[in-house]
């Protein structure tokens, strides 16, 4: 078998590898760390697909394996991350454990999108990396907005996120890609929104901009499925 078969495989496994240190940096009390573990997996997980298809050696053991890497690092990770948060405060023991809806939905997600061929120009349901990004960078959130701290970090609140973003993964709802087929402005002026959207609240905000930027993509996304069916 020729070495570049193994590249694309080796990239994905170093976005797994990424989701276990983060796993480990989060279990040791390093809450905003997930952030930059799920940013990194995330870079691997959009360069392995990307070799893939310039080397032309996509197979069916780089499709599971790049699912079970992705449950790792935008699925346990980012529900270890919720579940410290919830641990960290006052309240019933068993509470913070409601927060692991996101790995076991995030599970689900991931083998609904290898049978489902409607995803290829468009997501159905929210992408367990976007999922992961918006967990990963609360702690950011209520940071740069301290005034929201309290209620933002609160056990109820991040069980109700929890469940709120778990069910997104799986819902029958419509999303953008950014896959363009054409660079026209028509057929893709949503896309474009929300790139600027996002580059503008990176620039203004940091990791801190990232809760708002996957507001956004759900809030822009379903304007767009109105205009498609009306």
């Amino acid at each position: 078998m020729k070495i570049k078969s193994h590249i694309p495989n080796t990239i994905t496994l170093l976005n797994l590898l990424s989701g276990v240190i983060g796993i480990i940096w989060v279990i040791n009390g390093n809450i905003l760390s997930g952030a930059y573990f799920i940013i990194l997996a995330a870079i691997f997980d959009f360069f392995d697909g990307f070799a893939a298809r310039i080397l032309k050696v996509q197979s069916e053991i780089g499709k599971q394996l790049d699912s079970l890497a992705d449950l790792i690092s935008f699925g346990v990770l980012p529900g270890m991350i919720l579940f410290q948060m919830a641990k960290a405060n006052n309240g019933a023991e068993w509470l913070p454990y409601l927060t692991l809806i996101v790995p076991l939905l995030s599970a689900v997600r991931l083998a609904k999108f290898n049978l489902d061929t409607r995803q290829s120009d468009r997501f159905i349901g929210l992408p367990t990396p976007a999922n992961a990004l918006f967990i990963s960078t609360l702690p950011y959130f209520a940071i740069k907005w301290s005034s929201t701290g309290e209620w933002l970090t609160s056990t109820i609140f991040l069980i109700g996120i929890a469940w709120i973003f778990s069910i997104l993964l799986v819902v029958e709802l419509p999303l953008i890609a950014l896959k363009f087929k054409s660079y026209s402005l028509a057929a893709n002026k949503f896309r474009y929104v929300l790139l600027a959207i996002g580059l503008a609240l990176l620039l203004t905000y940091g990791l801190a901009g990232i809760p708002l930027v996957i507001i956004a993509y759900v809030g822009l996304s379903v304007i767009e499925n109105r205009i498609i069916t009306e």
